[in-house]
């Protein structure tokens, strides 16, 4: 659009008279573009009637004491609601209580708070446009100089580059202060101690089917079968059931003893019956693809493969290392059992794995 396309009254040089605006009025070879100027200021009504800028300011107050009120909520939630109750919800179904609490609490708290800021920036703050002149972002040459001359001046004062005492320790003291912050992080939980080091297998824990519960005996498990265990004594009706069984779970592998290739594998199994963490040590997906040829298993979130005769090490994908062996025999009345614990925590790495 040319500057002959401008009407008159939205020109630059009327702008300029009626709102104190200067511009190129007419576009030329140092200037291509002409200003065509702010257009009229319209009044809201809050400008003009002093009941509706009351009824604003008394809207926004009412958004601010809705959050605080919500915020309150919020703090009440976490201390009142039990951490494992639940509530039904349509359409969402039976969720955790204090989970729909603090979230609900916390959105309607942001929520108004932002509600009501934008309210009070639409309504009663001056909506006045005002046009500011470009100019450089950049400081001039003697603005430059003179903050670089007083920077080396206040350096050479300071004699930071003499005092290496006071330098070295100074830069200790910067250095160590943000620990103060990294300690408060311990108040997000109790610290995991040894817990991810240990499962419930011990000496004299039956192997128990996953599918029958019951008790497995050695001919229960077939030379290139694949079965899935747990120790005697969880019940899917306990508390910590899925927190223990994401640690114990186990798989059962029978093989020809003269096909394992792993001295020690053969030692901890039982009439070539070998039992293997369930749990991928990549991100601890569970392992449940068996291939009976090659006595290869698969892990079908990233596809690792574990080699289960040759000590279950890693052949493919992105898992570190091998799956944890669980030594087996057989009690006094003939059931598969546990003969300890495993050797080294199950699943993937952790930061305090030694």
């Amino acid at each position: 659009m040319s500057s002959q396309d401008i009407p008159e009254e939205n020109l630059p040089a009327q702008q300029a008279a009626e709102h104190g605006h200067g511009g190129v009025s007419v576009a030329d070879e140092k200037h291509p573009f002409a200003d065509p100027g702010l257009p009229p200021h319209e009044h809201r009504i809050q400008d003009v009637d002093e009941r509706a800028a009351k009824r604003s300011e008394r809207t926004v107050a009412l958004l601010f004491t809705i959050s605080m009120l919500a915020t309150i909520g919020f703090i009440a939630s976490y201390v009142a609601i039990p951490h494992d109750e639940s509530i039904f919800v349509f359409p969402l179904g039976h969720i955790n209580a204090l989970n729909f609490a603090l979230g609900l609490t916390l959105g309607v708290a942001l929520f108004a708070i932002g509600a009501g800021a934008v309210h009070w920036a639409r309504t009663l703050m001056s909506d006045a446009e005002v046009a500011d002149e470009r100019h450089p972002i950049e400081a001039p040459p003697e603005v430059r100089a003179k903050v670089h001359s007083d920077f080396k001046q206040g350096a050479k004062e300071s004699a930071i580059g003499r005092r290496k005492l006071i330098r070295n320790t100074m830069f200790g003291a910067l250095t160590l202060v943000p620990l103060s912050g990294v300690v408060l992080l311990r108040d997000l939980g109790p610290l995991p101690h040894e817990k991810l080091r240990h499962t419930l297998w011990a000496k004299g824990k039956r192997l128990v089917n996953m599918n029958t519960n019951l008790p497995l005996r050695p001919e229960d498990v077939a030379v290139g079968s694949l079965t899935f265990a747990k120790p005697s004594g969880l019940e899917e009706t306990d508390e910590d059931f899925q927190e223990q069984i994401a640690k114990a779970a186990l798989m059962i592998v029978r093989l020809q003893p003269e096909n394992i290739k792993d001295k020690r594998e053969l030692d901890w199994s039982h009439q070539g019956i070998v039992a293997y963490s369930k749990i991928c040590t990549h991100v601890g997906c569970p392992i449940s693809l068996y291939e009976q040829q090659t006595h290869h298993v698969l892990c079908p979130c990233h596809q690792s493969t574990f080699d289960l005769s040759d000590g279950a090490r890693v052949i493919f994908g992105p898992a570190g290392h091998a799956l944890p062996q669980l030594r087996i025999g057989v009690d006094s009345e003939g059931y598969l059992q546990a003969l300890g614990d495993f050797e080294e925590p199950v699943g993937p790495a952790f930061w305090e794995r030694g």
